[in-house]
């Protein structure tokens, strides 16, 4: 607003003058006015005092502040409701948001970043790391390759193949590449408290055994026999057929005991299979100690059903069975990479077959000091 030349106390001295006698034409002439302008003080200042044309005046600036912080809350509301498609949780995401306030509202840079929430020093800084290309492709080449595999996993990965990276740098590279891996469903989870599992101190003293079913893309269902060595975490067999009967099962272990030997004890739950005569007659004449975990608690069998969801979730979950025979290929592949090349976590990052033989060479060197 233009400035007058007059103050509110020459104003009133006018205003005064004319009361006293004087005619609007001569004041106007007098001080160098227009007759409008007088005019437009006399509807507003006629009768006043100078405190209260002062009053009047500091009533004026702030309502004209208040008017200019309204419509300054309005447009922030609504650029807030154009800017917000999504929470703004991250500074790369309100960096943007001040740019766009800026280039696209003319807000100045204080402003945005106020109204954002984020500090001008913060939105000024320029990052001077390395964008890690390579770390990158090799990141993303192997979460391509290992679909179901975190951070964690690919960590494991990667060191192995000469990479010294730390962990949270890898976290922070794997979550701005975008490959968090996605929970598939949801399961109910037991209350209570739970007693420790104990873990057998050698191979061979104690398997799990436990079946799974899928289906081909035909819709013929078919079943998978998993056996696993409770200390190295190895998976000795992985039978898939349509149909698996006791006999068969018994045929099986003989088998991988042909390699390795016979368990100390072997834990199942209560399948029929399992409890047939013929295991009945096989733990008898093999003398192996046979444990039934109790009905409806499959945690009691826990090394085993861990197992089950990794190949549930790696293996069956990835790929559409054309048959019986392309599902026995890619089970048997699946296994002997879980085997051989995949990191376990509860292993301290060893495949089992490295724990097995780091086991035995543990064995060894103490029968030499003894």
């Amino acid at each position: 607003m233009k400035r007058s030349r007059f103050s509110e106390e020459q104003i009133i001295g006018i205003l005064k003058e004319h009361q006293a006698g004087l005619s609007a034409a001569e004041l106007c002439r007098k001080h160098g006015v227009s007759e409008p302008t007088f005019y437009k003080w006399r509807s507003k200042y006629g009768g006043m005092e100078v405190s209260d044309a002062k009053r009047l005046k500091a009533l004026e600036e702030e309502n004209a502040k208040l008017k200019k912080l309204l419509a300054e809350s309005m447009l922030d509301v609504s650029t807030l409701r154009e800017m917000l498609g999504k929470k703004l949780l991250r500074p790369g995401s309100r960096r943007s948001a001040v740019n766009w306030a800026i280039t696209e509202k003319g807000y100045s840079q204080r402003r945005a970043c106020a109204l954002v929430g984020i500090d001008p020093r913060v939105y000024r800084y320029r990052s001077t790391r390395g964008d890690d290309g390579a770390l990158r492709r090799r990141l993303r080449e192997l979460s391509s390759e290992r679909r179901r595999f975190g951070y964690r996993r690919l960590h494991i990965l990667l060191r192995r193949e000469g990479w010294e990276v730390n962990w949270k740098k890898l976290y922070r590279i794997y979550r701005e590449e975008r490959l968090t891996v996605r929970r598939r469903g949801g399961r109910k989870r037991a209350l209570g408290t739970r007693a420790p599992m104990a873990i057998p101190q050698g191979p061979n003293q104690r398997w799990s055994l436990d079946f799974m079913s899928d289906a081909l893309s035909c819709g013929r269902r078919f079943r998978v026999l998993c056996v696993i060595d409770d200390f190295s975490r190895e998976c000795l067999a992985t039978v898939v057929d349509t149909s698996i009967s006791g006999v068969r099962v018994a045929r099986e272990l003989d088998r991988i005991a042909e390699i390795r030997g016979y368990p100390c004890m072997v834990v199942s739950d209560n399948g029929t299979e399992l409890t047939s005569n013929a295991i009945l007659k096989w733990q008898e004449e093999r003398r192996v100690e046979w444990h039934y975990i109790a009905p409806g608690k499959p945690m009691q069998n826990g090394f085993v059903e861990s197992f089950n969801g990794r190949l549930w979730d790696e293996c069956l979950n990835e790929h559409l069975f054309v048959g019986l025979r392309h599902a026995r290929q890619l089970i048997a592949a699946w296994r002997d990479d879980y085997n051989h090349h995949r990191p376990h976590t509860s292993l301290d990052g060893l495949t089992p077959r490295e724990y097995f033989n780091r086991s035995e060479k543990d064995q060894n060197r103490n029968r030499l000091n003894f």
